[in-house]
């Protein structure tokens, strides 16, 4: 969640001196100067068979350009991905960078890295971007939740040809404020015609530029409604229908919450029909013991829909799992199902979960199939409707939550529908809220 976020200004001369308004960049928990710099962590933490990244951080400064160019420039692996942690700032350097991450078509997704090593203080302490600024991999953790590009950061985002915002990040825009310092007194009407001319020259900028990148126009017209004060964020639709992220099923992967009590969660927006709408769902899975598991499954509710229909996770041919509880949490529907150690070991070695739903009307057919263990993946007059969902970072997260899971059961455990004390937490987005 974010308290505060930092605004771009773009900065215009009347003859005088120019000038950068203040802002408390650092208080927000991001340097002044854009930091990059190539970070390492465990297997799969940037996906599967990834564990190199280059992480971009911080204000876009006024050299910020020529830093990215001279850093990429001296690194040889060009598929590295990009992960992008900014509230924006210098608009013309964004779009000088934008053009050279297309140029060498750059992979870049919304993420937060974070250096263990600066766990003493914060990540952008003297210390710490030092640490980064050294030569070499920064050896670090990745996490998109709450990560955010916002604002100047947005357009230099688009450069890349490959684009990715997970479900708990944030792409977010507003339009441009002009600031600008007069020495003199010249009449009030030559500076509001200078004012008014330097933005139809910014809008047409931004509008040659999002051209470039092959983004709808519906994006600049979109900016343009949201005052400076104000901040958008890109909807799943908006994001697909603007042609900045056209995924039909962006998910996250596998991470640890540690919370109270700890649990493996995965988050995943799926799209329906033409792209106008996406659903959320998620899941979660618990270590109740050492031998067995709890996985839960959250979806938002089908508006007009009876009943709740047969939800099924197949972990390969042998194991699937049959939801049969739930419970309604407003818009969202909760289901729930112990799962033994053998399932939760099919689950890990899977390069991937199938999941089928069906209507209310089709559970009678599968009743049979589903206690038979079938795979029902082939039933296609069942009325079973499913899709894939990834596994990278399962394994990780269970080995960590067995580490302090309690010892295997003497007996079974009597089944509840819902983990103690826990509730669906699907609608993943940060709040985002303007600086006062």
């Amino acid at each position: 969640m974010f308290s505060r976020l930092l605004f771009f200004v773009a900065l215009l001369l009347i003859p005088g001196v120019l000038r950068a308004e203040e802002t408390p960049v650092q208080k927000a928990g991001f340097a002044k100067k854009l930091t990059i710099y190539l970070a390492h962590g465990p297997a799969n933490a940037c996906g599967a068979g990834c564990d190199r990244w280059i992480a971009i951080e911080g204000e876009i400064d006024r050299e910020a350009a020529q830093r990215i160019r001279t850093f990429l420039f001296a690194n040889k692996d060009r598929q590295l991905p990009i992960y992008l942690h900014s509230p924006g700032g210098n608009v013309e350097q964004s779009y000088g960078i934008a053009r050279f991450l297309r140029a060498h078509k750059a992979i870049a997704r919304v993420g937060r890295t974070i250096v263990p090593a600066c766990s003493t203080g914060t990540q952008i302490d003297a210390a710490c971007l030092k640490i980064k600024a050294a030569k070499g991999e920064v050896e670090a953790e990745l996490t998109t939740r709450n990560a955010m590009c916002v604002s100047a950061c947005a357009y230099l985002f688009l450069g890349a040809t490959s684009r990715e915002v997970a479900p708990d990040s944030v792409l977010a825009v507003h339009n441009s404020k002009l600031m600008f310092v007069v020495h003199g007194h010249p009449p009030a009407q030559v500076v509001a015609d200078f004012r008014r001319r330097e933005m139809v020259s910014a809008d047409r900028d931004r509008n040659v530029f999002l051209a470039a990148m092959g983004i709808s126009h519906e994006l600049s017209d979109l900016i343009k409604s949201v005052k400076f004060e104000d901040l958008h964020v890109l909807t799943r639709p908006e994001l697909y229908r603007f042609g900045i992220d056209t995924r039909p099923l962006p998910e996250t992967l596998w991470a640890v919450e540690k919370e109270t009590r700890p649990y493996v969660r995965k988050i995943v927006q799926q799209k329906r029909a033409d792209g106008s709408a996406f659903r959320m769902m998620e899941w979660r899975l618990f270590c109740e013991s050492k031998d067995r598991g709890r996985l839960m499954f959250v979806r938002e509710f089908e508006e007009g829909a009876a009943g709740k229909g047969t939800v099924v996770m197949m972990a390969g041919a042998t194991r699937t799992v049959a939801f049969g509880r739930s419970a309604r949490f407003g818009k969202y529907e909760v289901w729930s199902e112990a799962v033994t150690s053998d399932t939760v070991k099919a689950m890990l070695a899977a390069p991937h979960l199938q999941i089928g739903e069906s209507p209310p009307a089709a559970d009678a057919k599968l009743d049979a199939k589903l206690d038979a263990k079938s795979d029902v993946k082939s039933d296609t007059k069942s009325g079973l409707a499913t899709f894939d969902i990834g596994t990278t970072g399962l394994e990780r997260g269970w080995t960590q939550l067995l580490a302090s899971c309690p010892a295997a059961t003497a007996g079974p455990k009597p089944a509840s529908p819902l983990p103690a004390a826990v509730s669906p937490s699907v609608s993943a987005v940060p709040a985002a809220s303007p600086s006062p």
